[in-house]
């Protein structure tokens, strides 16, 4: 896919908008179904091209996918199989998540031969917490060329601690030790809210799974799993990018269905940067005519943005929140703590009129505010892309933006939301603009 976007800039959006379902909760939800013979029917998917791909993935694995609409699926995993030749290196690659099939492949059949996983090219993302987890569990690794071989005769609780709180890696541990013999304590787990979601999809499924939101799961194993009908919630992510977009056009959202308890933490960030939203039962209001002052430390120091693990601020929230920063009055330094290479973007920014100094790869110092001007971009990953997109529409001019594919991995059809609120943003294809 060729496609890009041309954006002309400066028009406050207004209106009404609805997030998607939880991007980085649907690859792992989609993976579990694996896990039984029976149905499982997942409503508000994200209709983004990782789930697609995922979709396409499953089904090389021998599971029915039917697709009801766009947001709506039901698998059937009774004749699970692996390739006779392996899974296809370049379809594996093209989604980080694709990861998460080892666990349930594991437990299901008793052994998984994968590729190197692929997704953004934000800096190294390790995978090794994943198979350490596995070896535990009784699993026996085996590195071969280009990809990694596990397998099990039985797989048996173990009381593991991660080496890491890995996002993935928990996920793939806990549904490898749903169908393991006996007692699982997962210590230093990740507790996002897509793991917590598929904890729950689980226990709905017959799986007994108890710490639930903190970061020691105890996961007794049961011999079946049976089938589900799973909602997924929105996406905090996405709500957050659109809580961003609103402030930076200095213009006024409502958000539906904004799930307001998973973003305590990003609320009160954007409230250092003079950007308040209203809570109204599940929706959140962003009003026009906010601040946009960014708010110093005690004794007026210079103020820093980090991110951690949950339930602190969001690694996917950190090029988001950055462009905003952009169109607040002060200074504030980002600190991203988990991917060398996330802040290299904002070389995007600087020529169109972003005061930014970029420390080192972890660290950037925003000065705002700035008057951006359009310019000619591509997007290096999901977020970024969308970071780009918001400082499009926040600049003055036309803006084009490349390699979109990226953006849509994350954003379902993110211009036919925009639109209607007042965005002016095309999609085109090369060759026929």
């Amino acid at each position: 896919m060729n496609d890009y976007f041309v954006i002309e800039g400066g028009h406050p959006l207004k209106g009404e908008i609805t997030p998607g379902g939880n991007k980085n909760a649907a690859l792992p939800l989609l993976a579990a179904a694996l896990l039984t013979d029976e149905p499982v029917t997942l409503r508000n998917l994200p209709a983004i091209r990782d789930v697609e791909v995922m979709g396409d993935l499953l089904e090389v694995l021998g599971v029915q996918v039917t697709r009801q609409d766009a947001q709506t699926w039901t698998l059937h995993a009774q004749n699970v199989h692996l390739p006779q030749t392996g899974m296809d290196r370049e379809q594996f690659r093209a989604i980080r998540g694709s990861i998460l099939m080892a666990g349930p492949l594991l437990a299901r059949l008793g052994q998984v031969e994968i590729p190197s996983p692929g997704g953004d090219m934000i800096g190294r993302r390790r995978v090794d917490t994943h198979f350490l987890a596995f070896q535990e569990l009784g699993g026996t690794l085996t590195l071969e060329s280009g990809g990694i071989h596990v397998s099990a005769d039985k797989l048996r609780g173990a009381d593991i601690l991660l080496d890491q709180a890995s996002v993935t890696g928990t996920e793939n541990a806990v549904m490898a030790a749903a169908l393991a013999e006996g007692t699982t304590v997962l210590r230093n787990a990740a507790s996002e809210p897509h793991v917590q979601d598929l904890c729950r999809m689980l226990n709905q499924m017959g799986a007994n799974i108890n710490g639930i939101g903190s970061n020691t799961l105890i996961i007794e194993g049961v011999a079946r799993l049976h089938g589900a009908d799973f909602t997924l919630p929105s996406d905090h992510i996405e709500v957050g990018s659109y809580l961003a977009l609103a402030a930076a056009t200095h213009g006024e959202l409502l958000i539906r269905n904004a799930v307001p308890h998973n973003l305590r933490m990003t609320l009160m960030t954007f409230e250092r940067l003079g950007v308040r939203a209203e809570v109204r039962g599940d929706d959140l209001f962003v009003s026009s005519g906010q601040s946009l002052k960014i708010v110093p430390d005690m004794g007026g120091a210079i103020p820093s943005i980090a991110d951690e693990p949950w339930p602190a601020f969001p690694a996917d929230l950190m090029s988001i929140a950055l462009v905003l920063a952009t169109q607040c009055e002060g200074v504030v330094i980002f600190h991203e703590k988990m991917f060398e290479s996330r802040l290299y973007f904002v070389d995007k920014l600087i020529p169109m009129g972003a005061r930014i100094v970029l420390c080192d790869p972890h660290r950037a110092l925003v000065y705002g505010p700035s008057q951006l001007h359009g310019d000619l971009m591509e997007s290096p990953d999901i977020r970024a892309g969308m970071a780009m997109l918001i400082a499009s529409l926040a600049a003055e001019g036309v803006s084009t933006i490349h390699n979109i594919r990226q953006i849509d991995r994350g954003y379902a059809r993110i211009e036919e939301k925009l639109i209607p609120l007042g965005a002016r943003i095309q999609r085109l294809q090369r060759g026929n603009d």
